[in-house]
C-alpha cells in the first residue's frame, strides 16, 4: 500500500522494486513458491531465480520447507524471515497506552496496556513509553537494539510526513512535538512511524479482519474526540498535510454549544463522549433522570458516557433520548461523507460505542435518511469487531507497510 504523504525514513532494510514485490507476495500468503511468484508476477524464472537468491543472501527471507507436490518436485518455500528483528506498536489514547511487541512479520508475542494522561508533556508519557519497551525487551531477552521500528497512533493531527503533531485539542503541550525524533533519539536502531490513531485503527481493520476488507471504507472512532480514518482504492487516505478525516469539527448545528476549538456546533462538541456524559449530568441535577443521578452519585458526582448506556439498559427514558440525539447528529454528519465518498462500508469503533445497538441502529436510520438511494443501495454500517485490538495491530501493520523500503541505491 503506498502513501498519500511519503515519509523520510532510516530503516535497515533497503529493496529494489522487484524485491518490495515478493515481499508483498509473502505478506499476502505468508509462505509462498517460486512458482507462485512467477504466476504473480509473470516474470521470467533466471529473474525470479535472481531476486530470490538476492534477498536469501541479505537474510531478509528464507526457505521454510517443501510445498505440495504438483505432479514434479515439491516446490521450496520461501518466507520472510522472521529472526531479522523486532518492532513494537504502541497506541496512545486519551487515558490509556497500549503497546505490542512483534517479530518482522507481524507476530504479536508481548502486550502491554496502562492507565495514561496525554494532558501530561510529551517528554513525561513518552518517557514512560521508552521504559515499557526495555522492560518488554528484557522479559523476551531481546536486545533493543534489534529493534528496529516503532509504530505510534496518538489522538491528534498529525503532520505525517515528519511525524509531528500539529495543535492537538487534547494535548496542548505536544503542539509541534516530534514524536519520531524523540523515538529514533531513545531507539536509534529503529525507524519510527507516526499517525492519527483512527488512521492506525482504520489500517489495523484493513489488514485482520477477514469479513472487511474492501477497497473503500471509512473508519469512525467514537470517543472523547470523533475522527475518521479513511482508505481509498486500497489505501490510506491522509490528504495534502495529513490531516483528512478530522470529521469531529464538521458543523452540525450552528446554534450548537462552543466547541474546544473556538467554533460552534462541531459534531464532536454535540455527540462525542464528553459531550453524552455533560448532558447526562445536566439531566441528572436538574432531577429529570433519577437513574441517571444515582449513577452519578455512585460515581462520586460525574458520569461517563458508558454510565450513560448503562441507565438507558435501565429503561431510562432521558438516557434514551440522549442517545438517540447523539447517534442521529452522527450519522448527518456521516450522510455527507457518504454522498461524498459513496463507501462501501462505515466502521464505528472507540468508547462510546460501548453505548449498544440502540446508538448504532440510531446513526444507521440518520445516514440512510439523509443519503442518496445509491449511495446507501450497498453501504454497511457496523462495529468494529476488532474494538479495541484495532490501534495496536494498526501501528504494527503502519510499519510494515515501510519496513522493507524501496530504494534507488540498492545493489
Amino acid at each position: 500500500m503506498s502513501q498519500s504523504v511519503s515519509p523520510k525514513l532510516s530503516t535497515p532494510f533497503l529493496v529494489t522494486a522487484q524485491q518490495a514485490d515478493i515481499i508483498r507476495a509473502m505478506r499476502r500468503r505468508g509462505v509462498i513458491s517460486r512458482t507462485d511468484i512467477a504466476m504473480m508476477t509473470g516474470w521470467s524464472r533466471a529473474k525470479i531465480t535472481n531476486e530470490v537468491g538476492l534477498l536469501i543472501d541479505k537474510n531478509f527471507i528464507k526457505e521454510v520447507g517443501d510445498g505440495k507436490s504438483e505432479g514434479g518436485r515439491r516446490p521450496r518455500l520461501l518466507s520472510i524471515n522472521n529472526d531479522l528483528g523486532f518492532l513494537v506498536g504502541v497506541d496512545i489514547g486519551a487515558t490509556s497506552v497500549d503497546l505490542a511487541l512483534a517479530d518482522v512479520c507481524g507476530h504479536v508475542f508481548q502486550r502491554r496496556s496502562e492507565a495514561a494522561d496525554v494532558s501530561n508533556p510529551p517528554d513525561v508519557l513518552l518517557g514512560r513509553v521508552s521504559e515499557v519497551i526495555h522492560e518488554m525487551a528484557q522479559a523476551q531477552q531481546i536486545d533493543p537494539g534489534k529493534i528496529y521500528g516503532i509504530g505510534v497512533g496518538v489522538p491528534g493531527p498529525v503532520e505525517f510526513s515528519r511525524g509531528t503533531l500539529v495543535a492537538p485539542p487534547l494535548m496542548p503541550d505536544w503542539d509541534n512535538f516530534s514524536v519520531r525524533r524523540y523515538f529514533e533519539a531513545a531507539f536509534p536502531s529503529a525507524f519510527v512511524m507516526v499517525d492519527n490513531d483512527v488512521n492506525i485503527m482504520a489500517l489495523g481493520e484493513f489488514y485482520t479482519s477477514g469479513k472487511i476488507n474492501p477497497d473503500n471504507f471509512i473508519f469512525v472512532k467514537i470517543g472523547t474526540g470523533i475522527g475518521a480514518g479513511i482508505i481509498s482504492n486500497g489505501k490510506i487516505h491522509r490528504g495534502d498535510t495529513g490531516c483528512a478525516g478530522d470529521i469531529g469539527h464538521i458543523c452540525v448545528d450552528k446554534t450548537g454549544p462552543v466547541c474546544r476549538c473556538g467554533n460552534k456546533g462541531c459534531l464532536e462538541s454535540i455527540s462525542g463522549g464528553r459531550a453524552i456524559a455533560e448532558r447526562a449530568m445536566a439531566a441528572a441535577m436538574n432531577n429529570e433522570s433519577p437513574i441517571l443521578a444515582r449513577h452519578m452519585a455512585e460515581n462520586g458526582g460525574f458520569l461517563r458516557a458508558e454510565d450513560v448506556g448503562m441507565a438507558q439498559r435501565e429503561g431510562d427514558r432521558v438516557a434514551a433520548e440522549i442517545i438517540q440525539y447523539s447517534g442521529k447528529m452522527i450519522g448527518e454528519g456521516l450522510a455527507g461523507l457518504v454522498n461524498f465518498f459513496n463507501p462501501s462500508h462505515i466502521i464505528l469503533g472507540g468508547g462510546v460505542t460501548g453505548l449498544g445497538n440502540q446508538f448504532l441502529a440510531n446513526i444507521r436510520q440518520s445516514v440512510l435518511k439523509r443519503s442518496t438511494p445509491l449511495a446507501t443501495r450497498h453501504l454497511v454500517i457496523e462495529y468494529s469487531r476488532m474494538g479495541t485490538e484495532a490501534g495496536i495491530t494498526g501501528a504494527i501493520s503502519l510499519l510494515l507497510e515501510y519496513l522493507f523500503y524501496v530504494s534507488d541505491d540498492v545493489p
